[in-house]
């Protein structure tokens, strides 16, 4: 490179020595990067002048900076070739003038209407798929659409309402619903007919538009053994009885307690009522909390069923545990209370006696004991106000004492909460729940399930937490105890009596409830 230089600059001096180099200007310096002729081949025409305008045009600045030199020859050629941008800008600049169209050719009648019957009108016009195609000058409007011969309908009579005022909203007039009151009112008092009951109501035809149509049919349910029926006869309205066949069979569930009862039960076709009775009952009798996932559980219930599929579930007659084929209790219902068919009599236990709490969760474990410990979720070290009881998702949850419920619903990291309290200062609380199944102010006994076993709040996974406090401060429910009465033991001239009812109970086949009605 440095040789380059020195032969563009100019010869060697006479003395030998080199003359000063000059300086390079940058279409030099370019060209000095060039290869030789000889060894490229030869450029097209375009290629040249483009080469030769740019070597020629290389040092003119184009866009010279106006806040340099101003009022220089330099200064005034930038400020001339902003001025001729400018113009060729504007020359560019779009015209808003109007376009001008094709003039409108006038419509003969033929192609209006067939763009008319093309046309779509509004779906709140009366369409039905989305798509309703506008009228022709063919369509005549007609003054009043016709209207069907009768209408059949069902309404329901809701809670708190009356049988006349339902019918009359249904579309009865008032002096037809009135007529139907009466013929039901020498029957079954229309205060008796529970909500809910379904009513099969068919309107006739009318004459005039403004007046209601008149009732030709009503049927329904009066009572679960009767239907009623009401028809209109020639001129006037005629009552019609249906006595229904009723089977009165006990229902009879059997199945392995396994991780959760409640579940086991359920998973049989067990009510939740039903099941909720049974647990309470086999807790009132102690036998709740040394039940095992290999016991066996047997529940009688009362259980009625008419003719045309209604069903009425009644309380729970029976209730048996066994384990390894041998009956460890038989609870059967005389009256109103249970007695068990095993005990010969005699008492047994102290008339009161101290109990623990214990869990409120069958076949729990315990996860998390009451004091100071680093929460699984936030990190630090906190006191733990109670204790973690783990069970599978959805398993019972039950109240460890009598009381009131105190509140029932969300609370912060607890999840779904319930608080009961108990009297004398002592209240229990239930978090973490997936369902509630008590409301504030509704009293509990022992033993009653007052939710299922979720993850919701700050958990990690299904569990209960269950905490005591005593005048509003945390204590350890393990050191709390409460005092209960035995029952007392059925009297000895009522064992027979027991066991005779026992007997037919046992003879009950599981599932003979629910074969076919004869």
């Amino acid at each position: 490179m440095h040789t380059a230089r020195e032969q563009l600059a100019g010869s060697p001096a006479g003395n030998g020595a080199t003359a000063p180099h000059a300086p390079l200007r940058r279409s030099q310096a370019s060209l000095s990067l060039v290869a030789p002729a000889d060894a490229l081949p030869s450029p097209g025409l375009l290629t040249r002048w483009r080469l030769a305008f740019e070597t020629r045009f290389v040092d003119f600045d184009w866009a010279p900076d106006l806040a340099e030199a101003i009022g220089s020859a330099r200064w005034f050629r930038g400020l001339a070739m902003l001025v001729a941008l400018t113009i060729a800008a504007l020359a560019f600049w779009p015209s808003f003038s109007p376009v001008e169209a094709a003039p409108m050719v006038r419509m003969d009648l033929s192609a209006s209407e067939e763009m008319r019957s093309l046309a779509i009108r509004p779906l709140a016009q009366g369409a039905t798929s989305g798509r309703h195609w506008d009228a022709t000058s063919l369509v005549v409007p007609l003054s009043s659409a016709p209207e069907r011969p009768s209408v059949h309908l069902v309404a329901t009579l809701g809670e708190g309402d009356s049988f006349e005022r339902m019918m009359q909203r249904a579309g009865v007039s008032g002096l037809d619903a009135a007529r139907v009151a009466s013929l039901v009112g020498g029957v079954i008092p229309a205060t008796a007919i529970q909500p809910g009951t379904r009513f099969d109501i068919t309107l006739g035809r009318r004459d005039d538009p403004a007046v209601p149509r008149p009732l030709q049919a009503i049927a329904f349910r009066a009572r679960f053994d009767l239907d009623l029926s009401i028809t209109r006869t020639g001129g006037g309205l005629e009552l019609a009885r249906s006595a229904l066949a009723v089977d009165d069979t006990p229902l009879r569930i059997r199945g392995i307690v396994g991780s959760s009862l409640y579940r086991s039960a359920r998973a049989a076709g067990a009510p939740a009522s039903a099941i909720q009775e049974y647990l309470q009952t086999l807790d009132q009798h102690g036998m709740l909390d040394t039940m095992a996932p290999s016991d066996e559980y047997d529940m009688v219930l009362g259980y009625k069923r008419a003719a045309g599929g209604a069903v009425q579930v009644g309380s729970l007659l029976y209730a048996g545990l066994e384990r390894d084929g041998k009956p460890r209790t038989e609870l059967v219902r005389m009256g109103g209370a249970f007695t068990d068919a095993l005990d010969d009599g005699s008492p047994a236990g102290s008339p009161a006696e101290t109990l623990s709490l214990g869990m409120p969760v069958a076949n729990g474990h315990e996860t998390s004991g009451f004091g100071l410990r680093r929460h699984p979720i936030l990190g630090y070290v906190r006191m733990h106000d109670g204790i973690d009881y783990g069970a599978p998702f959805g398993s019972a949850i039950y109240a460890v004492a009598d009381g009131v419920v105190m509140s029932a619903g969300w609370r912060g990291g607890y999840g779904n909460f319930v608080m009961i309290n108990h009297g004398g200062g002592i209240t229990s609380g239930y978090g973490h729940m997936s369902r509630l199944a008590v409301s504030p102010g509704q009293g509990v006994q022992r033993g009653q399930v007052i939710g299922y076993v979720g993850s919701t709040g700050l958990s990690t996974g299904p569990h209960v937490h269950f905490e005591v406090r005593r005048s509003g401060r945390p204590v350890d429910p393990s050191s709390v105890s409460f005092v209960v009465r035995q029952q007392a033991a059925a009297p000895a001239a009522s064992l027979p009596a027991v066991r005779e009812r026992l007997k037919v109970l046992m003879s009950v086949e599981p599932g003979a409830a629910l074969s076919p009605l004869k």
